[in-house]
This record gives C-alpha cells, structure tokens and sequence, in this order.
C-alpha cells in the first residue's frame, strides 16, 4: 500500500514563499520595480518652472487707462480664455526646437522675446537655413486686433489658425506633408516625457492633438500683453474717462517735450494739422484698426496687409511685412512723402484730391514722431521671466 504524505498549513505558506522568490530571482538578484518618478521630477529634468506656481497669465494687472472698453476688444473666444496653466504649456511650446523637423528652432527663434517678441533679420531662418517668406511680426498686443486674421496678409483665420502654421510649413519648421506632416510632429511629442504631465495639467487629459497644441500656444501669444511702458506710464498719470480719448492729449508729465509734440501729431488727423496715425494704429493698445487697408507699400498693390500693435517698435528694425525699411525714420518718411495709390490702399492715406496723401512734415515733426514712437517700448515686458525660455 503506497504511504501518502501531506504537508501542515504553516509548511505550505512556507513553501509558497520560497517558490515565489525564486521566481524573482535572476543571477541571485531580485527584481523590483522602479518607482515611478512624480510630475515635478519630470518637469525639473527639463525645465525651470513650478507646477504649482504656473505664473500668473490669466489675470494681467492692468493700468487704468486699460479700462473696460480696451479691454472688451480682446479677440479670445469663449472657449478659448486665458488660463495659467494652458499659457504655461503654450509657453513651452514657443520655446521648444523639439517642434521643427530638425530640432533647430522654435517659435522664439523669429519672435525673439529682447529684441521686443521679433527678429532683427529682415528674414528669418528656417530650420535648414532658408529663409521666411516675410519679416517676424512683433506679438505684443495680438489679443487686442479685433479684425482677428492673423499674418501680414490675413490668410489665417484667428490666432488659433496661425499658431502651427509656422510648424508645418517647409521652410520655418519643416514638418510639411513630405515630413508626415503634423502626425509626425505629434508622435514625436509623445516621446517627450514632460508633455503629457503639461498637457493633462493644461487641459485635464495626457493626449496630445494638434488642437490642443492650438490652444495652449494661443492662450500663450494672447498672454503677451504689454502695459509697461513709457507711454502707458505717462497716460495712467492723466486718465480721465470723461475726457475725449481719455484725455491723452493732455501732456505727459514723465513726456519730453519733442515726445509731447510727437504725441500730439500721432494722435490728431491731417485735417488738425497731425500725421493721423492713431486713426489706424489705436492707443492704448495700439493694434490696428479692423478696418485698415495697405499703407501705399507699392503703386498697384492688391493684397491689403495688416500689421502687429505698434508697441516695442522702437526695440529692433527691420519694418514692414518685405523688411524693406531700417530705421523709424525711414517709416515716417514713407508716411510723410512715400505713399503709393493702389486698390488695396487705406482710404485715410488718400487726399481730398485723390491722390496718395502727402503730410508735408519738416525735419523736427519727424524726429518729435520717432521720439514719440520709442515710448511705446516696455522693458518690462522684454525682461519678464513667465515669457521667457523655460528650458535648462
């Protein structure tokens, strides 16, 4: 008869033990699985900046001339506000090379946050070293264009429309159809270990879509705002609702007196004995009227161009959507003397007789609208850390 053995409870969990970590072990090493590192790990790999502490984006402290008025011409749509958090991602992505093809250059390598969110270059590199087909538009100010298009001659939508456009063309960024387009982009991306901790932070889930990208980069371009200079500092000490045009033509106290003078032609019309610039390009914020047409570039232009917000002009040349000008002298000069009709033309740069308007300005009301014009600069802005590069 065959004798049968049968092990104790406490012999079975022992024999379990043991069965089980020898499962574990290889080469007399036992496999243990790594801790996950935390979203603030990740983040501190890459970049400088606190997830806890996005940066405040969402609600910019504003002076008091920007009252409800200016502040109602703000081109966000509703479902597309500023938040911290999604300015935050969208800042990332302005900064990140990871976005061209070659990982050479981003957004900030054209719109270059010192030299007043442009570039000194009359065109900008691309990401194999061609050149754009036009000249960086400075972007402080965008939110405030009510006419919404978006480039030098309109052809995108909103700012939404504009933000990628740069990223999937051949020569800027280079992720075009014949790179796999921006699916390509997109799965490269995911790779990168500190996008879906931001853009679940951003927008409550880790996928990465274009859309999406869309949105922070907006929310981003909306956020540079600039309130900080010498102008705005000078119309805050004289404000006063009740007044036409907020009493701005009033003089600046902290306003030399050539820019006092330069104010005062840039604000009043030809017909008063100004150079009418404020009917287009609108103070405070100094974005262009909606309903601007060109600006007599060129005799038979057809295209109407748009142009950025005027502030930081001062900071960094070339001009215009071709670069063709160096100097803020020369600007004022083609306003002054240089204004060529086409269809295209602004009806308020054509004289009572037809003709392309001529301001007849002498050499002191020229350089009194150059003086006025570097006012409009913000070193605050230039040198602000939530718009800088947060990459180490």
């Amino acid at each position: 008869m065959q004798q049968r053995f049968f092990l104790s409870p406490i012999a079975v969990f022992i024999l379990a033990i043991l069965l089980a970590l020898a499962a574990c072990k290889k080469d007399d090493t036992v496999v243990i699985d790594p801790v996950q590192p935390s979203d603030a790990e990740i983040i501190s790999k890459y970049l400088h900046i606190d997830l806890n502490a996005p940066g405040n984006y969402a609600n910019p402290l504003y002076p008091v001339h920007y009252d409800a008025n200016v502040l109602a011409s703000d081109n966000a749509p509703s479902i597309n506000t500023v938040t911290d958090n999604g300015a935050l991602l969208g800042r990332v992505l302005f900064y990140d090379k990871n976005l061209s093809l070659n990982n050479t250059v981003a957004c900030a390598s054209c719109h270059i946050q010192q030299k007043g969110f442009t570039d000194d270059k009359r065109l900008s590199e691309g990401f194999t070293g061609g050149l754009t087909g036009a000249h960086s538009m400075r972007l402080a100010n965008a939110n405030f264009y009510t006419g919404e298009r978006m480039f030098w001659d309109k052809r995108a939508a909103d700012v939404e429309d504009q933000v990628t456009r740069p990223i999937k063309d051949h020569v800027e960024m280079g992720f075009d159809d014949s790179a796999g387009g921006i699916d390509s982009l997109l799965r490269k991306m995911r790779k990168l270990e500190y996008y879906p901790v931001l853009f679940k932070q951003a927008f409550g889930t880790s996928d990465i879509t274009e859309n999406s990208m869309k949105l922070a980069l907006a929310q981003f371009v909306r956020s540079i705002q600039s309130t900080g200079s010498k102008f705005d500092e000078g119309f805050a000490q004289v404000f006063n609702p009740a007044q036409p045009n907020g009493a701005a033509n009033l003089p600046f106290p902290n306003f030399t007196q050539m820019e006092n003078t330069g104010k005062n032609l840039f604000l009043a019309p030809p017909n008063a004995g100004g150079a009418g610039c404020a009917g287009c390009h609108q103070p405070p914020t100094f974005a262009l009227a909606a309903n601007s047409r060109s600006n007599g570039l060129d005799a038979g232009e057809t295209v109407v161009f748009k142009a950025p917000s005027l502030k930081n002009i001062g900071v960094a040349g070339p001009y215009m959507h071709d670069g063709r000008f160096n100097t803020l002298n020369e600007v004022v000069e083609h306003y002054n003397s240089g204004i060529q009709l086409s269809p295209a033309l602004d009806n308020r740069l054509v004289g009572p007789n037809g003709q392309p308007l001529r301001l007849n300005l002498n050499n002191n009301q020229k350089q009194a609208l150059v003086a006025f014009l570097n006012t409009l600069t913000d070193n605050s802005l230039m040198a602000d850390e939530k718009f800088g590069n947060p990459f180490k």
